[in-house]
């Protein structure tokens, strides 16, 4: 898999966490731990294609 290949992969995980967060943000008995770990997954794929993304400068 090419650099390019992996942050569009990296990218569209990204794309679905924020997606799934916001579901889980609009629940009335929203779970806040789950909310928090889906925060730091989707922190960890932006760390992952920045440090890609500088890779391919």
């Amino acid at each position: 898999m090419t650099i390019e290949a992996r942050i569009r992969e990296l990218g569209n995980r990204h794309r679905n966490l924020d997606e799934t967060i916001r579901r889980e943000m609009t629940h009335p008995a929203s779970d806040s731990l789950r909310v928090r770990e889906l925060k730091q997954q989707k922190l960890r794929l932006k760390e992952q294609i920045t440090s890609l993304e500088a890779r391919t400068h």
